[in-house]
């Protein structure tokens, strides 16, 4: 599933980037947890995983959440496990939509009164409460976009997906095509013209800029988990729920390549014991000079 912000939202959050992601995930997984929890559309407990993503293909700032849910979830009583009702259908996204837009509009809305939202440069003429609850209204009588299907292939499938993607950046070296005479090229994936493939190409200085739109605040956490999958119950509700599914728990190893498995299962070369976790490959090895006044130093790293 992803929950897609609307772009005129975009340059508040990126100037109060912290503040408003955090929002966005709140609004996001309250929205899932409460519609799924309603007996007219599930009636479960379920889980969220979601991953916060802040690009487009074009690498303008467009913040949204991937989020990946079990089709189904836990009984209050936990006496047994409620599956969706009908197949590829989990939760109506109509529904979803405009709880989702309340939520985060009346979230941000109370961060306002509450004097935590910030509005330099451009935004300044925001900052007033006529303008600012004028931007709400106005958003609050658009349809927001919630995007929901089910995956293309079964558990393993989406455990492998989801392995690399997660810690993606804003743009992977495979779509970099050329840097010449101080220009970008790279392809991208236009969404509005049928997802049509064609190559872009920026000045150099302007491409940087907007990879770096995309670096989050020191030590935010992107990847969050709630629910079921939540840090404080997840052990037991993943016991409970594998009991009613009749399922054992999965060896994750077995779904790794022999390269992988045998960069896990490498010993220490010096004390024989532990793993070796490799950090990087082939350090340069070149003198780090140290200067301090009035003498000099040098430092041969090698």
């Amino acid at each position: 599933m992803v929950f897609t912000v609307p772009e005129q939202l975009a340059p508040l959050a990126l100037r109060n980037q912290r503040l408003f992601y955090t929002l966005l995930f709140r609004a996001a997984s309250e929205t899932l947890l409460k519609i799924a929890a309603d007996p007219r559309h599930l009636g479960a407990r379920i889980g969220v995983l979601a991953v916060l993503h802040t690009w487009s293909q074009n690498l303008r700032h467009h913040p949204h959440l991937h989020c990946l849910v079990p089709a189904g979830g836990l009984a209050f009583n936990n006496s047994h496990w409620i599956s969706t009702r009908r197949h590829g259908f989990f939760l109506p996204v109509r529904v979803l939509s405009r709880m989702f837009r309340g939520k985060l509009l009346a979230f941000l809305k109370l961060s306002y009164r509450h004097g935590e939202l910030c509005f330099p440069g451009k935004l300044a003429e925001l900052s007033t409460p006529r303008a600012f609850h004028s931007l709400l209204g106005a958003l609050r009588r658009r349809e927001w976009v919630v995007y929901s299907k089910p995956p293309f292939g079964g558990p393993e499938h989406v455990l492998k997906y989801l392995a690399r993607y997660t810690h993606r950046v804003a743009i992977s070296n495979g779509r970099l095509l050329s840097l010449d005479n101080g220009q970008v090229r790279f392809r991208w994936r236009d969404s509005r013209h049928g997802n049509r493939s064609s190559a872009m190409k920026l000045d150099a200085v302007e491409f940087i800029r907007r990879f770096l739109l995309h670096v989050l605040p020191a030590g935010f956490v992107k990847i969050r988990h709630f629910g079921l999958l939540a840090n404080r119950n997840r052990r037991q509700a993943l016991a409970l729920s594998r009991l009613h599914l009749r399922a054992t728990a999965v060896d994750l190893r077995t779904m790794l390549s022999e390269q992988q498995k045998s960069a896990l299962n490498r010993s220490c070369p010096q004390c024989k014991c532990g793993t070796l976790r490799l950090i990087a490959r082939d350090l340069a090895r070149q003198p780090i000079r140290l200067s301090t006044a009035p003498h000099r130093a040098v430092v041969d790293s090698s």
